[in-house]
């Protein structure tokens, strides 16, 4: 469920209050006087089906109401139950105002983004190197990369080249941080002899992470599909592994070949990060486009 807020002039409240009371998925308008404003205004709050928000801001949109005027912010439902059980509301609808904010907000190479994109590569540099697939587990849990991967794939679909292109950046930052990171914590430990006695890259257990097969495809694929859906839902952190399956240890097998020797391994490792990144993004595409061709709740295609 979607909650619209919105602070309205005096002379424009009426024909706003009945844009709300009269469009289908919007319920339980709430119209007061908003105290705040020097100039006589009216406050509007009201509950939006999900599947009917984009036609909703266009028509805001359309009547000239700043950006500024009117917030649109997602609200758990928790009651009533029977909502949840038969899916009535479209209380779990698609709106893509919802998906395509979450796509503008994670195209950007935030700080928070780029700090846990390193510990990631640590993480991972040390799996690759101690054959630990526990490690490379933990560093896929931390990476946050499924975000620009999503983000990118909206901003395909939409033809909103802008955002990605920004996307891809962001994503592809973040993926050379892990190679760099991993090559400098490798070679950092080639130098200082903590490396384990004969280490060679290609030996490793994990050494299939450079390696391509019909898996690879299938994996990514699949992976794609999970992360555009988690990506709308909100649960991301939760696909996030399953995403970062197909990235993080690569790129980490690539630095940690650069780093400690075994540059000859390193295209192989390359080559599997370029097909897992590219089918990723083909997968979140297709999910969305299918997503655009099924009717909505209000029978009319997103």
């Amino acid at each position: 469920m979607l909650r619209l807020r919105s602070s309205v002039a005096h002379h424009r409240a009426e024909e706003f209050g009945a844009l709300l009371r009269e469009h289908e998925g919007v319920r339980r308008v709430v119209q007061q006087v908003d105290e705040g404003r020097e100039a006589e205004a009216y406050v509007f709050v009201a509950d939006v089906e999900p599947s009917c928000a984009d036609r909703l801001v266009e028509q805001i949109e359309g009547l000239g109401i700043a950006v500024d005027d009117y917030v649109l912010t997602k609200v758990e439902v928790v009651a009533p139950q029977h909502r949840h059980r038969f899916g009535e509301g479209g209380v779990d609808g698609f709106s893509w105002v919802e998906v395509l904010g979450a796509a503008k907000a994670n195209s950007r190479p935030l700080a928070r983004y780029l700090a846990l994109i390193n510990v990631a590569g640590v993480i991972a540099a040390c799996g690759v190197i101690t054959s630990s697939s526990i490690l490379i587990v933990g560093a896929m849990a931390v990476s946050p990369d499924l975000l620009p991967i999503c983000a990118t794939s909206v901003g395909l679909v939409r033809g909103e080249r802008r955002l990605a292109r920004r996307a891809f950046e962001t994503l592809s930052l973040g993926l050379g941080m892990v190679v760099v990171t991993a090559m400098v914590v490798g070679a950092f430990l080639s130098l200082t002899g903590f490396l384990p006695d004969g280490f060679e890259v290609e030996q490793s257990s994990l050494s299939t992470l450079a390696q391509t097969d019909y898996s690879t495809v299938m994996v990514a694929l699949a992976a794609g599909v999970a992360g555009m859906l988690s990506f709308e839902t909100r649960a991301s952190a939760a696909v996030g592994v399953a995403i970062s399956v197909t990235t993080i240890p690569a790129s980490a097998y690539l630095g940690v070949a650069l780093g400690a020797g075994g540059i000859d391994h390193a295209l192989g490792a390359l080559v599997v990060l370029v097909i897992n990144v590219t089918l990723l993004i083909v997968g979140g595409v297709l999910t969305l486009l299918v997503q655009r061709s099924l009717p909505n709740r209000s029978g009319a295609p997103l």
